[in-house]
């Protein structure tokens, strides 16, 4: 990738890491700074944003079926809700009992998010330009396949 995908560096400043769990990390961040690049034209950051999706694909849902189908802690999920709550993105409710939340989006949710769509598309752009049409179509199939197999280690 080009310099200004990293945001700071160059390819030839990486250095061989000796495990999965590094790779991958160092992966997500340089990933992670792409999209926040685009997105910050939006006032959001990709995990605001994957949150914002997530909610759009459930529509109203819990906070247990929101970590599981994120992969992300609870404690982290609460966080990142209570962030766009403040921005009036995303509004709860009890469940069935009132120790359950439910969550939903607002319409100032669904503005957000189809406002920063276009900002989404253009770091989906810039990594699928640098991969190719194969290459990223491999990439979205092994993520895939190492997200199960993971789950299942």
């Amino acid at each position: 990738m080009k310099e200004e995908a990293f945001g700071r560096g160059t390819a030839e400043a990486l250095f061989e890491l000796p495990c999965a769990c590094q790779n991958l990390r160092r992966l997500t961040r340089i990933v992670t700074r792409i999209y926040d690049q685009e997105l910050r034209k939006a006032s959001l950051e990709i995990t605001h944003f994957g949150l914002l999706t997530a909610l759009a694909a459930t529509g109203e849902t819990n906070q247990k079926r929101l970590s599981a189908g994120l992969a992300m802690d609870s404690t982290t999920l609460t966080r990142t809700l209570g962030l766009i709550r403040k921005q009036g993105w995303v509004r709860v409710r009890h469940g069935k009992d009132r120790r359950e939340r439910v969550f939903g989006l607002t319409r100032a949710g669904k503005s957000q998010l189809a406002g920063a769509q276009p900002y989404w598309e253009r770091a989906e752009h810039r990594l699928r330009q640098e991969l190719g049409d194969a290459g990223w179509k491999n990439m979205r199939e092994t993520v895939s396949r190492l997200t199960e197999s993971a789950m299942g280690a």
